[in-house]
């Protein structure tokens, strides 16, 4: 495999990216207003007055687990354009009619989807924690984030979780032929994820490092899982003569 062929091709992916509104808006966008609303939700004094500092040291924590939901969504805008988009404007086509085989092909354009990703969700959690700090640490006297829970989940959940909904998108967009459709069949990848956050919410599973460890195993084996599904599934013979 030839990484400056595939780097190249991630290149152009980026340059037709920020002539899409729509992307840009979900990059910027989401990360910003979960980093705003979410914090401000448990820390306005109208709604944190009755919460023991203990337990709200919990709650900022398990919140924490959302950047690893908005880690798998972003990858749905950006994936289901990424294939779908190109064969509507008509510029897959002599994509996948030149040298570059199917590896190179499909490793551009998952890091066109998965860096853009990364870089927002980290982005997010990064105003997240400084929000939290700047609110938070007079009541609970100390600095909650950065801690060991949150590393674990965005150098480890966050990333790996990306990878699955970039796999799965590849997967999606590869059969079907609609970008909303392929947006709203990608989306899904979140509901098991979403599990995380709601368990961290009721107290039923600790957000610490060893449950996130647990979690980032599972994962990786499904990365692995998906990858090989994802280098079958993306044939440009198919999609060159079958793909209406």
């Amino acid at each position: 495999m030839r990484l400056a062929k595939s780097w190249t091709l991630t290149m152009k992916e980026f340059a037709v990216f920020r002539r899409k509104r729509y992307i840009i808006y979900s990059l910027v966008a989401l990360p910003i207003i979960l980093s705003l609303l979410l914090p401000l939700s448990l820390l306005l004094p109208s709604t944190s007055q009755g919460i023991p500092a203990s337990v709200l040291g919990k709650l900022l924590t398990s919140e924490f687990t959302i950047f690893i939901i908005l880690a798998a969504l972003l990858p749905a805008v950006i994936g289901s354009y990424s294939i779908i988009g190109e064969k509507i404007e008509k510029s897959l086509e002599p994509l996948l009619s030149t040298p570059a085989t199917d590896s190179e092909l499909l490793l551009g354009k998952s890091l066109a989807a998965f860096l853009p990703s990364v870089g927002a969700t980290y982005t997010g959690a990064t105003l997240y924690m400084i929000v939290v700090d700047a609110l938070a640490s007079g009541r609970l006297g100390y600095v909650p984030l950065p801690d060991w829970n949150s590393a674990a989940i965005l150098l480890l959940v966050a990333p790996l979780a990306c990878i699955f909904s970039v796999e799965f998108n590849v997967i999606v967009s590869s059969r079907v032929n609609d970008v909303r459709a392929a947006q709203q069949l990608g989306s899904l990848v979140v509901l098991p994820l979403l599990a995380i956050f709601l368990l961290g919410q009721t107290n039923v599973m600790a957000i610490d490092v060893y449950h996130m460890l647990i979690v980032s195993g599972i994962l990786l084996v499904a990365d692995v899982g998906l990858s090989f599904v994802s280098r079958a599934t993306f044939q440009r013979e198919e999609i060159l003569t079958k793909w209406k």
